[in-house]
């Protein structure tokens, strides 16, 4: 069986996207309205989950004294964004350790930079503005792609799954995940309908927006490459698998010219600590934390947790057959995200972008015959979500 015809092996008929051309075609706004008001359920069932881990962050705040929106808008690596959006990228590469906003890609401070160009407040309120409206997007995204694979139902569970993740909060922070989720989602499902100049455009945009940009491009080019050898629209897969890395490599070569030297990108993340070494460092963690720590911390139990989590999550995906896109993009992520030696406690948040690692789970509660059985995991990843999201910004004595 070709790629594209495992892809659209997944697919019920009824949900695939008209062929290019077909007479009668809705217009591509009449398309979107259909597809947001299919959509509307899943949306408020996220914004449900959301606002449950604001009002508990809310509740916290106020009893440490702490201000809600500065803490979303400014907290940890925010300040990094900002920096880049007020001030521009460094111009020399420098050697202090974790010192360098070259390491920061570019499209979601130039975003913030447009936005509050345009907006009244700040360009903090600019940045979270911006993060959460995208969170919708990638929201959006999320349930297109789970609805088109496998129905209303998994699309809507898959969407409030998200949203429930443990480190979900920063969804909405001036943080890149929520950017970088919507393009990756909408890539995703550009692939999966066959779309494929939007499909590397959407990809070149998240390779613009973090390092992991790279598991999309992958996704995009290596399903795009393998439809190239059937019949159909190969000049359209084609010109998608070759556009799809532009946005990561343009930005490397940009930092290597900044600083003066072919290996400038990387030479930053070596001074943020971040090398590849195949997972060594990772596995060196987890063993710490689970093996011989004797208090160990909460928070790195939970990132812990979910790196293992994601790991089998995986396994179970390849094992459900999901179309290769998705397994492409969530096993390079994994790959990037394991395999690197940096800091640990941020990989959690490293793989909030990997929703299709939640389809397994989605398609097991979508097939559950008692209601109460799904309403009580949703509850209870809710109001987990809700009460991490603000002990790691409130109590947790490090960044996200």
């Amino acid at each position: 069986m070709s790629p594209a015809a495992t892809v659209h092996a997944f697919v019920p008929a009824s949900r695939r996207p008209p062929a290019p051309g077909g007479g009668g075609t809705p217009g591509v706004r009449h398309r979107l309205l259909r597809s947001l008001r299919r959509a509307a359920p899943a949306l408020t069932a996220y914004l449900a989950v959301r606002l449950c881990g604001l009002a508990f962050l809310t509740h916290l705040a106020h009893v440490k004294g702490h201000g809600v929106w500065p803490t979303l808008a400014t907290s940890w690596d925010s300040g990094w964004y900002l920096g880049i959006a007020d001030h521009g990228y460094a111009e020399a590469l420098g050697t202090r350790v974790n010192d360098n906003n070259l390491a920061f890609f570019p499209l979601y401070p130039l975003l913030v930079k447009a936005v509050a160009a345009v907006t009244p407040g700040s360009r903090a309120s600019a940045g979270l503005l911006l993060a959460i409206g995208c969170s919708f997007i990638a929201a959006w995204g999320i349930f297109a792609v789970g609805d088109r694979l496998y129905g209303r139902r998994v699309g809507t569970l898959l969407t409030v799954l998200w949203g429930a993740l443990p480190v979900a909060i920063v969804q909405w922070m001036g943080y890149t995940e929520s950017l970088f989720t919507a393009l990756a989602a909408w890539a995703l499902y550009a692939v999966i309908g066959g779309c494929w100049p939007a499909a590397g455009a959407l990809a070149s945009l998240a390779g613009l927006t973090r390092p992991t940009g790279v598991a999309v491009a992958a996704a995009v080019s290596v399903t795009a490459l393998l439809a190239c050898r059937t019949p159909g629209d190969r000049r359209g897969a084609l010109a998608g698998a070759l556009l799809a890395p532009l946005g990561w490599l343009a930005f490397v070569a940009w930092v290597g010219l900044r600083v003066g030297r072919a290996d400038g990108y990387f030479a930053v993340q070596r001074l943020w600590k971040n090398e590849w070494d195949g997972g060594r460092a990772t596995l060196l963690e987890l063993r710490q934390q689970l093996v011989y720590t004797t208090r160990p911390e909460l928070f790195l139990l939970i990132v812990s947790a979910v790196l293992i989590a994601s790991a089998v999550l995986l396994l179970l995906s390849a094992a459900d057959r999901q179309p290769l896109p998705l397994l492409v993009f969530t096993g390079v992520l994994l790959l990037v995200v394991l395999g690197s030696a940096g800091v640990y406690f941020p990989r959690a948040r490293f793989l909030l972008p990997g929703f299709p690692l939640l389809l397994p789970i989605a398609r097991a509660l979508a097939r559950a015959r008692r209601p109460v059985t799904v309403a009580v995991v949703l509850l209870t990843a809710t109001l987990t979500s809700a009460w991490t999201g603000a002990y790691i910004l409130l109590v947790w004595q490090g960044p996200p």
